[in-house]
């Protein structure tokens, strides 16, 4: 399953320290980690909370295999293109596991 992710500088940071491979722990304040399914959507979420929050955003894709994102529920949560998956953060290490390949950066906001 491809999927996307918009993320701050800090994060990215993280992803770049760990080779692209993973993405890091969750703080304990965001108990669940929402992988999007369109890069519209990424793009959206980036542009509207990112960019004005922290000045620059980013748009990542991924992809995970099936056996493991299909044990979790589509959410939509707003638009018909608003589609996420709400991964718990205590799942987050095995999603890391599941990862096919590098998490590559597609588009940067500013």
């Amino acid at each position: 399953m491809l999927l996307f992710r918009p993320v701050n500088q800090a994060e990215l940071d993280l992803i770049i320290q760990n080779d692209w491979k993973k993405f890091p722990p969750r703080l304990p304040e965001q108990a669940i980690f929402y992988p999007v399914l369109n890069e519209a959507y990424a793009e959206q979420i980036t542009r509207e909370w990112n960019v004005p929050a922290f000045g620059i955003g980013h748009v990542l894709r991924f992809e995970l295999k099936d056996d493991f994102i299909q044990k979790y529920e589509v959410q939509k949560v707003g638009l018909d293109h608003h589609l996420e998956y709400w991964i718990p953060a205590e799942d987050l290490e095995g999603m890391n596991r599941n990862i096919v390949g590098k998490i590559e950066l597609i588009n940067t906001f500013k």
